[in-house]
């Protein structure tokens, strides 16, 4: 049976740190693909700084091309409206039947919130959570089920990444390099703090 690894975010955008957490859970639970997929419109997030999903799917391409262990799913992309876990959850399902069993990554403070998540009951009789912790500290639910990676020391975060653009520093060294000239070519994120 194949062991898939589902890694959902915004990728807003994409960075070394999202990289290492993915291959860091591939190795860990021997998973046979970890498949990015990047969000359209996250339930509980501003999108005023938000890139365009079109760009952030490129991105997530661009960043993991080369890796035969990475794919990319455009299904919450091309979603109009709000990206809701269990509509992706049901979609992979679907497409796997029962050939498959299905992780999905997420972080320690996206963990903490599951009891709010739509569907939660029908989650976690569709996958089994891979939880990326922080150096030093330990998100857990003693009734959810879950396996644990912890984070390399590599603190980067989509939000700090913003910022430092919209101050006119570089990113250099903190993405890839391919993702490092498509944000400079693309102009993009240099308005945010400006529009919210």
């Amino acid at each position: 049976m194949k062991r898939i690894g589902l890694f959902g975010g915004t990728f807003n955008p994409i960075h070394m740190g999202h990289l290492a957490i993915a291959q860091m859970a591939q190795e860990a639970f021997k998973l046979d693909k970890v498949i990015f997929i990047p969000s359209h419109q996250p339930p509980h997030k501003n999108i005023a700084s938000l890139a365009l999903a079109k760009d952030r799917y490129k991105m997530v391409k661009l960043a993991t091309a080369g890796n035969d262990r990475f794919e990319v799913s455009d299904v919450e992309t091309l979603r109009d409206g709000k990206s809701y876990t269990i509509d992706t959850l049901r979609h992979f399902r679907k497409l796997y039947s029962s050939q498959a069993k299905l992780f999905f990554i997420v972080g320690g403070d996206s963990f903490s919130t599951l009891p709010k998540w739509k569907n939660i009951d029908e989650i976690l009789k569709l996958v089994t959570f891979i939880v990326v912790n922080r150096p030093g500290s330990y998100a857990s639910k003693k009734n959810i089920k879950h396996l644990t990676v912890t984070k390399p020391g590599i603190d980067i975060s989509s939000s700090y990444l913003r910022e430092r653009i919209e101050s006119g520093k570089s990113v250099r060294y903190l993405v890839p390099e391919v993702i490092f000239h498509y944000i400079e070519k693309h102009e993009l994120y240099k308005n945010e703090f400006k529009k919210g």
